[in-house]
Formats: structure tokens, sequence, C-alpha cells
């Protein structure tokens, strides 16, 4: 029965105290994504791609030209007695030029990837950690041209 109180009060006190979740503003966006050129890194360019087109809408006047540049590096981070590799980091950087108003925006993304034994394996989890990264700039871009309109 405590619990039960206790789970209600949490959840009206969620609704109540102006909590919302962060990324929800990106659903009432007044611009459209008209073109962005791509340079460096070709997966998160094109999953990022993927996560940007839903932004593109003819209907809307306010136009948005990007220039996308990225930067993705995986690194050695951890080795064992034996020399064999334990961690990698992975670091993806996207740095981008909104043409209208000349501003920069760099957003950074980093994960501790684990190696595996399994190689194949491996290139499959760091490719859907490409696609995570991409959906998390993404966002972050999305969030920073609504509050910089």
């Amino acid at each position: 029965m405590i619990k039960k109180n206790l789970f209600i009060f949490f959840i009206l006190f969620l609704t109540n105290c102006g909590f919302y979740p962060i990324y929800s503003l990106n659903n009432n966006v007044n611009f459209s994504i008209e073109e962005i050129k791509y340079r460096g890194n070709r997966d998160i360019n094109n999953f990022l791609k993927i996560n940007l087109n839903k932004y593109k809408n003819s209907k809307i006047e306010n136009k948005i030209f990007i220039d996308a540049e990225s930067f993705y590096e995986k690194n050695i981070f951890t080795k064992d007695g034996t020399g064999k590799i334990k961690d990698y980091e992975l670091k993806v950087e996207l740095i981008f030029l909104i043409k209208k108003t000349n501003k920069k925006i760099k957003i950074t993304e980093k994960k501790i990837m684990k190696s595996y034994e399994d190689k194949v394996e491996e290139d499959r989890y760091e490719k859907s950690i490409k696609e995570n990264f991409a959906s998390s700039i993404a966002n972050k871009l999305i969030s920073e041209l609504i509050i910089n309109k």
C-alpha cells in the first residue's frame, strides 16, 4: 500500500512540477531544414541525414541551409597486461555552420566500448553506437535551432 501511494505521489509530482521531456520541443518546429551539405565520416553523415530529413517541410517559409562536417575517432582506451585491447573510446564531433546566420554549432559525443573477441559483433555494436550518436546529435541540433531562432 505504501509503495502504491508513493508511486501515485511521484506521478502527481512530475506532472505538476513543470517536468517535460527535454526533446519534446522538437515536435513543433517553425523552420525547415532544406539542405545539408555533408563532409567527413560517411556512416555518421548517413545516420544524421536519416534523423534530420523529418525536419524538411516545403510548406514552411523559414528555410535553413546547413554545412555539416563530421569527425569520427576510435581510439584504444585500455589494454590488459598482455597488451590486448580491452576498451575503445569512440568519439564523434560535428560542426554545423548555419548559413543564414553564419553561426557555428559544435556537438561532441563520446562513449567507451568494450572490445569483442568476435570482430563482426564488435562492428555491429559500433554501428549501433554511431546510430545513437547521430540521433542524439540531431536532437541537440534541433533544440539549438529552436532556442536560437
